[in-house]
């Protein structure tokens, strides 16, 4: 194995999802590192069809006072829909990682209330100093939001490659009015969801659960 590959394979078995973080803040050099590696994302002409706004703060603790209540009064916007819907396999991966997590965390499947406060913690950023929502501009449509995913990939491995950890969360896409307002965006920049990112709690519960993946032969089939 060479030593590039070696990096990059530590990069993609080590990047996870991590749902608690500790406050300290990234410097701001470190976070123009990280975003500028990941303006190197692919995109289809090189269009580049993605607009990041980071709060980190103010801004963070403004939204986290906000957002949490605005969701729990069913005060809901989305600009994409959602219903979190999956069969077969899908559904199956779907519930093991729930059953994971939860797991990690000591919370039974009967432990509705837990689980709930478990979720709202999305609207706390798990904690974390900084949250990036990522925006797909109006008039883009689903080929451009596989650019975006593509960028937010690329975003995720610049994180872990500066130490960090990170969490995607479409969570924070069902309040995209309140975060376009808090953030000064333009409603023109349709939110697709947000990413919670900082510094890992490694003594925190949530992050000792590990999600595991298909088997290759489920997903790819080599055609000669």
């Amino acid at each position: 194995m060479t030593d590039v590959l070696k990096v990059f394979t530590d990069l993609v078995t080590e990047r996870r999802s991590v749902r608690a973080f500790l406050p300290e803040a990234v410097a701001q050099s470190e976070l123009e590192s990280i975003f500028g590696l990941a303006q190197r994302a692919p995109s289809n002409c090189n269009t580049q069809p993605w607009q990041v706004a980071v709060a980190s703060g103010q801004s963070i603790e403004s939204l986290r006072s906000k957002i949490l209540p605005a969701f729990s009064a069913g005060e809901w916007t989305m600009d994409f829909p959602y219903d979190g819907k999956y069969q077969g396999a899908y559904k199956d991966r779907q519930y093991k990682a729930a059953a994971d997590l939860y797991d990690a965390l000591g919370i039974t499947r009967e432990n509705k209330v837990a689980r709930n406060e478990q979720f709202m913690k999305n609207y706390e950023f798990f904690g974390a100093p900084h949250v990036a929502f990522l925006f797909l501009p109006e008039p883009f449509g689903l080929r451009e939001a596989a650019d975006l995913g593509m960028y937010a990939q690329t975003l995720m491995l610049s994180i872990a490659a500066h130490g960090l950890a990170s969490c995607p969360q479409t969570a924070l896409s069902f309040n995209c009015d309140l975060v376009r307002q808090e953030l000064n965006i333009d409603p023109a920049n349709k939110l697709l969801f947000g990413l919670s990112f900082g510094f890992e709690d490694t003594k925190h519960a949530a992050n000792t659960c590990r999600t595991d993946r298909a088997e290759l032969s489920d997903t790819v089939r080599f055609c000669s």
